[in-house]
């Protein structure tokens, strides 16, 4: 077999472990999801009815809101899946697993490789749960079946870039506690920009950082792709982005990976 094939190989091998670990604690996919589901029915019926009329729309109100506030809790889920990306792969390095791998005959790319691609499928689902409870609450994107694909294809790519940079933070973490507490800022990020208000109303310096942070131009991007609205250049932004942080995360990752050969 080629080196490729062996690549192949051991990656699915991998993907099938993180796999089986998601099917025995079912609970963890429904935690990552739990949270930006209770954010989400926090701001639509607490705040939603106030947050709402103030966002000039003609009917305003909690059924604008909804509307308004879902592309940022899509992102908060990417984000919150993040966290746990982290802490699986700091789990690994802590217990020993990572060095018994080491001393096997298997690509060493494997076993990252399938991080990433376990966790994104974990994410999908979780951005499935948090999708399924918005429409159940009133979520009426006008969008079609190609606005749709585009949609869950911007998600995926951020979901792919944020998960790289996630396995960085969870191989430079020296306990799982740390790596639970260094994806934090990625989980506050859509409030510090378009997610849950324009960003026009918040004040200079807080609008100028909230229009050049990566979570601003992936949230406008996401949203008029589902209600319509304008996109402009926020969807070539979004993907310079994704683009930059998966690219950091990787080469990130796999120099923590290749160096640290005793953990």
């Amino acid at each position: 077999m080629s080196t490729l094939t062996y690549t192949l190989r051991d990656s699915a091998t991998m993907l099938r472990r993180n796999l089986r670990h998601m099917r025995r604690y079912p609970s963890m996919t429904l935690m990552l999801a739990g949270v930006p589901v209770i954010l989400l029915l926090l701001f639509v019926y607490v705040f939603g009815g106030t947050l709402g009329s103030g966002l000039g729309a003609p009917g305003g109100g909690r059924a604008d809101y909804v509307n308004y506030v879902v592309p940022g809790i899509l992102l908060m889920t990417v984000a919150s899946a993040a966290q746990g990306t982290a802490i699986s792969v700091a789990t690994d390095m802590t217990e020993g697993i990572i060095a018994r791998f080491r001393t096997m005959a298997i690509t060493r790319s494997s076993v990252l490789t399938g991080h990433v691609l376990g966790s994104m499928i974990q994410t999908m689902l979780s951005l499935a749960i948090v999708t399924g409870v918005a429409l159940l609450i009133g979520f009426r994107p006008p969008a079609g079946p190609l606005a749709w694909a585009g949609a869950v294809g911007l998600l995926a790519m951020f979901t792919f870039a944020l998960t790289w940079l996630s396995v960085a933070l969870g191989l430079v973490s020296e306990s799982v506690e740390t790596a639970s507490n260094l994806p934090m800022p990625l989980i506050l990020l859509p409030f510090f920009g378009s997610g849950f208000v324009p960003a026009a109303s918040m004040p200079t310096g807080l609008r100028q950082f909230a229009e050049y942070q990566p979570f601003t131009p992936v949230t406008e991007t996401l949203r008029g792709l589902l209600t319509g609205g304008p996109i402009g250049t926020n969807a070539v932004v979004s993907a310079g982005w994704c683009a930059g942080i998966a690219l950091v995360g990787y080469l990130w990752a796999k120099r923590l990976y290749a160096r640290d050969p005793s953990r």
